[in-house]
């Protein structure tokens, strides 16, 4: 199997790099894999848009993050994966050391100290003791390679992370780089905490989707709040339902043989620990749901039902009132941020807050593959509140919410106040151009 490194430090430079080494992912099986998936899904989509001869495309469905959660001892995958919270790094049961110091190249794989290259502001691995002589100046490996110099000063950032609530107010961002090798990493820009500041920025309550965190999410649109950051600081919580780890049990080697890998993607082991796992919230949940009592891990009824959210119609009031203490704690806000189940339950406070004439008073809300969760009695254009609209069209093949069902959700807004940026770049958020000038036109408005 051959294994293509582009050597590059921002994600941005991957489609250029794609484009010039066309020819070698020509008529080949690719296979890509990063830190939580959202590259690849972007990555992956790029190159099959090429057209004949780059249809096989594969990827690890939710990255090593979500494949670490699933297989606690590590399964085919060794070391650390870096990660976009106050942890920087998990790593499996398996405690042998891979990282090593740029220095003295004895074992070591602890991040916690921030040393950085001056060049390209790669977090970069050096041992305790090599960190003691303040004159030293590292450059990282590729920086190296492409001869600029030998090495840089430790610059180290020692801001705390909130554990209820994580906020952006530092600046501190960090970025996910996939290589088509798999590997990935992150760059993360320095805090600025001297200077002035020319202008307040819009404060930003975001909403996770159905089974994710505040954490996860936070990771997922580091590269949005990268590209927003002298307009924005974001605030993530989690969802007040909890949720139950859901695994399906794991096929016969006849039934292996006679399924698809997709099939098989979807099949999995129960972990034997829940030491590496994290905890995954709702906003809303279905009607039979008994999530209160089910925490922990549990194999799965049936199949998954890609229509599951039509289900989950329970828990706003619950989700409502906590939202509203959150406000009172960290507020106030001048917009809200949903993301699937969280654009849908930002849709309902919406709705509310206009019948309670500004109980929360949400100047603006961004729903990113939302849809409409109880809001069946309400009519087109009854939401006053301005509104962007961010979802994949047809191409873009978000395979959780289909496009009708995000402009259903849209046209319960009033028209003059909404804004609609369809991308084809599926589930997610997108942050490259034109996508993200639009999504600063929208956002110029408020300040």
């Amino acid at each position: 199997m051959e294994t293509l490194d582009p050597e590059i430090r921002q994600y941005s430079d991957l489609p250029a790099w794609i484009d010039e080494h066309s020819e070698q992912l020509r008529g080949k099986q690719v296979l890509m894999y990063c830190t939580g998936g959202i590259r690849c899904e972007m990555a992956s989509a790029y190159i099959r848009s090429k057209g004949v001869g780059f249809e096989n495309v594969f990827q690890l469905f939710g990255g090593i993050q979500r494949y670490m959660e699933q297989f606690p001892s590590g399964g085919y995958f060794k070391g650390k994966n870096f990660v976009f919270d106050h942890r920087i790094s998990v790593g499996s049961l398996d405690g042998n050391i891979l990282g090593s110091c740029l220095i003295c190249h004895s074992p070591f794989d602890d991040y916690s100290s921030r040393c950085r290259c001056m060049h390209c502001r790669m977090l970069v691995l050096v041992c305790y003791s090599c960190q003691g002589d303040n004159s030293e100046r590292y450059v990282c490996e590729l920086c190296q390679r492409h001869c600029k110099g030998d090495r840089t000063l430790p610059i180290k950032n020692d801001d705390p992370m909130h554990s209820d609530f994580t906020s952006d107010s530092s600046e501190s961002t960090a970025v996910e780089l996939t290589s088509l090798d798999g590997r990935s990493t992150s760059v993360s820009g320095m805090s600025r905490r001297n200077g002035p500041s020319p202008q307040r920025k819009l404060r930003i309550l975001c909403l996770h989707g159905f089974r994710q965190n505040a954490s996860s999410f936070k990771g997922r649109t580091s590269s949005l709040a990268k590209k927003l950051k002298s307009m924005v600081e974001f605030t993530f919580i989690d969802a007040p339902h909890e949720l139950p780890f859901i695994y399906q049990e794991r096929p016969s080697k006849a039934e292996q043989n006679s399924k698809s890998s997709d099939d098989l993607s979807n099949s999995i082991q129960q972990p034997s620990t829940q030491e590496n796992s994290k905890k995954r919230f709702a906003w809303l949940v279905a009607s039979d749901s008994n999530h209160t009592e089910e925490l922990g891990w549990r194999m799965a009824d049936k199949p998954f039902d890609p229509l599951q959210y039509q289900q989950q119609t329970c828990g706003f009031e619950e989700s409502y009132n906590y939202i509203r203490q959150v406000v009172s704690h960290s507020g106030p806000f001048d917009g809200i941020l949903g993301f699937s189940q969280g654009a849908a339950m930002a849709a309902l406070i919406c709705e509310k807050q206009q019948r309670n004439h500004g109980n929360l008073d949400f100047r603006f809300a961004i729903l990113c593959s939302g849809f409409s969760a109880c809001l069946d009695t309400i009519g087109k254009g009854s939401i006053k509140c301005p509104s962007l609209h961010i979802f994949g069209h047809k191409q873009g093949q978000d395979r959780q919410i289909g496009p009708n069902v995000s402009r259903e959700l849209v046209q319960l807004f009033d028209e003059e106040c909404a804004m609609v940026i369809e991308h084809d770049l599926g589930h997610i958020i997108p942050a490259r151009p034109p996508y993200i000038d639009q999504v600063k036109e929208f956002l110029v408005r408020f300040i």
